[in-house]
């Protein structure tokens, strides 16, 4: 914040900076010695004083107060007094009619080639008494003009008024856009926390049904069996509550998970699973893969039929590869209550990995098949 407006202090100053130089670009007046002489006219920070006070009132009477609550009237009005209140000062017109600019530039012009006073005729040519010298350069037809339109001051007051208005829309429409961010932030944040929420009853319901069943078949693995779920819902209760964990313990959660799942498996399932490359210094979002190792299981596995599983995960430098396959029985589908897994799942990574994933899902030959990559 400090930097923003520091930032849009410097631009102001240098902004008004050039704005003082103005009244040098456009005097007909070359004397070296101008600059100095403005600094010491009160005219000069007159011009000056008016057009900044112009701006100003703009930025933080004008613009919030009338323009940006829809009073136009107002504000159009507020405008008019204004453009007649400068129309009638004339500051740039003022300035240009310095008493010192006048004397400089009568100066200048006698002193150019052919303005020097004709010497008086003497001799039969001259002048009577009580006749009328020719004034220099005079014009006997001359009359004097009307009152001079100060154009330029025209011109500095639409222009200042237009970079008010455009400054103050700029600033509303990245206020907007902030908002509109924080909200979408505000909004992921949430959805994630309403989707995690979803996803840990389902995945330790789906668990505690596997530890029942050996319960009741006496199985001597269930003590085995009872700390690997503890060791699971340790990490889904602390751990799986943070956007992002380290891979090592996602994978030693699914190594858990796979194990307890090992102890119902019958001889005709056959499981290839593997873990390669390199864990450390990754992380990953957490119970992303389990989601679908969790189908795996759900709708792979047979008592009747053989099958086989594969499930492998690839640890490379910048990214994390999982794949699975398995066969689809339609019998154990249709038993399973519809899960919402998946599709929390890709929602998820819509919002934890946007541009940074590949998710590749196919069914054919009732053969299911996912092949996910992460960008990490």
């Amino acid at each position: 914040m400090f930097r923003i407006k520091a930032s849009s202090f410097i631009i102001h100053i240098a902004g008004w900076l050039i704005f003082m130089s103005l009244p040098l670009l456009f005097s007909p007046s070359s004397n070296s010695t101008l600059a100095w002489d403005l600094l010491h006219d009160w005219k000069y920070w007159k011009f000056f004083l008016v057009f900044i006070s112009l701006f100003y009132l703009n930025i933080f009477l004008l613009i919030p107060r009338l323009f940006l609550r829809k009073k136009f009237m107002a504000y159009f009005g507020s405008l008019v007094v204004l453009f007649a209140l400068v129309y009638y000062i004339k500051p740039f017109d003022q300035l240009q009619r310095r008493p010192n600019n006048n004397r400089t530039e009568f100066r200048q012009q006698m002193s150019a080639p052919g303005n020097h006073p004709a010497p008086r005729p003497s001799g039969p040519g001259q002048f009577r008494q009580g006749e009328r010298l020719p004034q220099p350069g005079g014009n006997p037809g001359f009359q004097p003009r009307g009152p001079r339109t100060d154009v330029v001051s025209i011109f500095l007051f639409l222009m200042l008024v237009a970079l008010a208005i455009a400054i103050e829309m700029s600033k509303q429409w990245r206020m907007t856009e902030q908002r509109i961010t924080r909200a979408e932030a505000d909004k992921a944040n949430a959805e994630l926390s309403f989707l995690k929420a979803q996803i840990n009853p389902h995945f330790l319901f789906n668990t505690l049904n596997n530890i029942y069943s050996l319960a009741i078949t006496k199985s001597e693995n269930t003590a085995d069996s009872i700390m690997k779920l503890s060791n699971i819902m340790r990490y889904v209760t602390d751990d799986a509550t943070e956007d992002y964990v380290s891979l090592e313990e996602e994978v030693a959660c699914i190594k858990d998970y796979i194990t307890l799942q090992r102890l119902r498996l019958g001889g005709k399932v056959q499981l290839d699973f593997s873990v390669t490359g390199n864990l450390e210094h990754k992380e990953i979002a957490p119970l992303i893969l389990m989601t679908f190792i969790e189908n795996v299981f759900k709708y792979g596995i047979s008592n009747h039929e053989a099958t086989n599983i594969t499930i492998r995960i690839f640890a490379e430098a910048h990214t994390v590869t999982f794949f699975s396959r398995n066969r689809v029985f339609r019998a154990a589908a249709e038993q399973q209550r519809k899960g919402i897994g998946i599709t929390n799942t890709k929602q998820r990574l819509e919002h934890l990995y946007p541009n940074r994933y590949l998710l590749n899902i196919k069914e054919e030959d009732e053969v299911y098949t996912v092949d996910l990559t992460l960008k990490v």
